[in-house]
């Protein structure tokens, strides 16, 4: 309670409660599905564009028209989506943790440290997204088909497709730099809005 000795004196923080059991089975279950999605991540990076080379070189070997050039694409941005899902899907997680089970002062601080540390990286880090890897791979898909024999689809088509793709990649780029900040927003208001209607 405030007396006037000490009314305009900072506060000490209050002591955290101890996590209840649910509250710790939830964090743990948390924390599994952010190390299994980002590994998922990495799988489905790997096996997709596995597949799209395969693809893309069964093309080329056997001379397909240029319009078959489509279908490789269509694996490289199935698994551009799927690889931006996931990222998406852990970073929210992520936030969710960092919001409503990593209070100050407690030893959970994984994602608040994590935040923090690439706040101050001098330098950007790897891309959870493999943006470059897709945009090469675009490239390369345009590469070796030949413009002959003509064909329904003209180039300017396939060109006008392969590049709405690289724009695709470019908004999910800018969408997932601001994710972090974003999702803390919002999260954290719904918690302040939760403790304000639990008053």
């Amino acid at each position: 309670m405030p007396t006037p000795e000490n009314i305009g004196q900072p506060t000490a923080p209050q002591e955290a409660k101890p996590p209840t059991t649910r509250e710790l089975d939830e964090y743990g279950a948390l924390r599994a599905t952010i190390r299994e999605r980002g590994t998922a991540r990495i799988w489905m990076f790997l096996v997709g564009t596995t597949a799209w080379a395969a693809l893309a070189l069964a093309g080329w070997a056997l001379s397909v028209p240029p319009v078959a050039s489509l279908i490789p694409l269509m694996v490289l941005a199935a698994t551009f989506e799927a690889v931006f899902s996931l990222h998406t899907a852990v970073e929210r997680v992520g936030r969710y943790v960092q919001v409503f089970h990593e209070v100050n002062g407690e030893s959970r601080r994984w994602e608040r440290t994590a935040m923090d540390f690439g706040r101050q990286l001098p330098t950007k880090g790897p891309d959870p997204l493999f943006a470059a890897v897709f945009v090469l791979s675009t490239l390369f898909n345009l590469g070796p088909v030949p413009p002959s024999p003509p064909v329904p689809v003209g180039w300017a088509t396939i060109d006008g497709i392969h590049l709405l793709f690289s724009v695709r990649l470019a908004l999910a780029e800018r969408q997932a730099a601001g994710q972090r900040q974003r999702d803390l927003e919002r999260f954290s208001q719904l918690k302040k809005q939760g403790l304000a209607a639990g008053e």
